[in-house]
């Protein structure tokens, strides 16, 4: 097996993401044959070396999943138990093993994406790879022309100049938006600023990946090829 960068091997566990394995590195809580490691850009030979996190010995995956599921408004994405929270792994037996590739926030419906394949999960979620999200939204009443004009010229927001890549009005108040970017909030916050009220906001494509007729709660099996 060929050398690796350490955090691009926790990533294809399947554990967390690419950008949180950096984060575990540097608050120490990687080890290398038995040395703490908090260098990122550390190579490592997956064949020889091993590499604990948090005290978890890890393994390269080989059979990888791919779980395309509608989050229902009300269901949190956190693998964390809480007694009062419905989380997306209730919805699905046997997930909690896969890291979500692009989350939503509790008030938010529609396709998310669970997966034990850490390159995928960068590549999707990293915004320097651009691939597409679309949303559908809802709105209290129709964009203005000139805030359809700001929306994809940019709006400054605290992490710089979010835009939309594209909008389509599909009704008076209900529009599809595509981006790249995946701030924090960044849909509601952008339209927040100009427009009011986000009554519906619903996501309906992750690249090539569509949420289709699955229903709200259900979840399907899905290959690689579906969704880049």
């Amino acid at each position: 097996m060929a050398p690796t960068r350490l955090q691009k091997f926790i990533a294809s566990t399947g554990i967390v993401s690419r950008r949180k394995a950096e984060t575990l590195i540097t608050d120490g809580r990687v080890f290398v044959n038995g040395e703490k490691v908090t260098k990122l850009g550390t190579t490592i030979n997956p064949a020889v070396d091993m590499v604990e996190v948090n005290g978890q010995m890890l393994t390269s995956v080989t059979d990888f999943r791919y779980i395309a599921c509608n989050k229902p408004v009300g269901v949190t994405c956190t693998r964390a138990q809480y007694q009062s929270e419905r989380t997306v792994y209730q919805l699905i037996p046997d997930a909690r093993d896969l890291v979500i590739a692009g989350r939503l926030d509790k008030d938010s419906e529609g396709l998310v994406l669970l997966t034990n394949d850490g390159e995928l999960t960068n590549l999707l979620t990293h915004p320097r790879y651009e691939h597409e999200k679309e949303y559908e939204v809802t709105l209290s009443r129709p964009l203005s022309t000139e805030a359809d004009r700001a929306l994809t010229e940019g709006i400054k927001l605290k992490e710089g100049m979010a835009k939309f890549d594209r909008i389509e009005r599909v009704s008076p108040q209900i529009y599809h938006v595509t981006l790249h970017q995946g701030w924090n909030r960044q849909v509601r916050r952008m339209f927040g600023q100009l427009q009011g009220d986000v009554l519906r906001l619903r996501r309906i494509r992750m690249n090539k990946l569509t949420l289709g007729r699955l229903q709200p709660g259900a979840w399907k099996a899905v290959q690689r090829a579906d969704i880049l």
